[in-house]
């Protein structure tokens, strides 16, 4: 699997420039073995299960965010998911994952990167299907 942060307006390789803000955003892809009218509540019921919001969703799409009151505001996680309905077949399903927050990302192992790699994890673990392939991105 290959891992690496998207560059920022530092280069620096763990944090990306939106709006002037620098802010903490990681992204992993999957393909999985599951028909694609399976996976949408199944997905909803995993990001549930990580302690995460939902606030939005339609068929193709996915936005949760992390429950305030544990961390400060600037380290709040959204997590974005995106089914690609395009190319599903009747047994295999990719989507992408982004989760970001507000947090200057000063350290490597920031709260954004914990909270991805936990998403991450939960979602490669599933009992609900197989994991085909995983690339973090």
């Amino acid at each position: 699997m290959i891992c690496r942060l998207e560059a920022s307006v530092l280069y620096d390789g763990r944090s990306v420039a939106r709006g002037g803000a620098i802010m903490a955003r990681y992204t992993c892809s999957f393909t999985i073995s599951i028909p694609i009218d399976h996976l949408q509540p199944l997905l909803l019921d995993l990001l549930q299960d990580c302690d995460l919001e939902i606030q939005y969703y339609n068929p193709d799409y996915i936005l949760a965010r992390e429950i305030p009151g544990s961390v400060s505001f600037s380290k709040l996680v959204k997590v974005e998911v995106f089914i690609d309905k395009s190319t599903a077949t009747e047994t295999e399903t990719r989507m992408s994952i982004v989760i970001k927050n507000e947090e200057l990302p000063l350290q490597v192992y920031n709260h954004c990167r914990q909270m991805f790699e936990f998403v991450k994890q939960a979602i490669e673990e599933s009992r609900h299907w197989h994991l085909i392939e995983s690339l973090a991105g």
